[in-house]
């Protein structure tokens, strides 16, 4: 057995300025469902962990239960809120794509591209790139509430 035998890519984390506007955006905008949420007075910010939940799948209410799905599972986004940015003027945080550069994006997987698409236009969703233009012509970047880039990319299309 591997010394790794079990490990899990459990998670990233983004720094988002209004909690309210970035849980809509990605439970409504792209269907992911809050499975946990701490909030840490003392510190005075909160997280937000949303992931894909299989249909009919339930998602744990009593805390260790809760805690052991939340770690244990795979593709986690966790959205952290430092109480008090949503009331800051402009952007609070660098999305990594102008200069410095560092973070790029997350990736989401859809079943059809052209109807996510069209969905996100319909949606009036900000896309960095759309689906047809540039050099790889089968993807479509969108951007968050932060300016954060998500690649949408159809898996029979790559």
């Amino acid at each position: 057995m591997s010394e790794t035998q079990g490990y899990v890519f459990n998670h990233t984390m983004l720094r988002i300025k209004d909690p309210e506007a970035s849980n809509k955006f990605y439970q409504d905008v792209l269907g992911m469902s809050l499975v946990r949420k701490l909030d840490f007075e003392e510190w005075k910010f909160s997280l937000y962990f949303l992931a894909y939940l299989e249909e009919g799948e339930k998602v744990p209410s009593e805390e260790k239960a809760n805690a052991a799905y939340t770690f244990g599972r795979q593709s986690v986004l966790e959205l952290t809120h430092n109480w008090g940015t949503e009331k800051e003027d402009g952007a609070v945080y660098h999305d990594g794509n102008s200069d410095p550069r560092g973070f790029g994006h997350i990736c989401v997987s859809v079943p059809d591209i052209k109807k996510a698409c069209e969905r996100f236009e319909k949606l009036g969703v900000e896309f960095q790139k759309k689906l047809g233009e540039g050099g790889m012509k089968n993807i479509a970047f969108i951007k968050d509430p932060d300016n954060y880039w998500i690649e949408i990319v159809q898996k029979d299309l790559m």
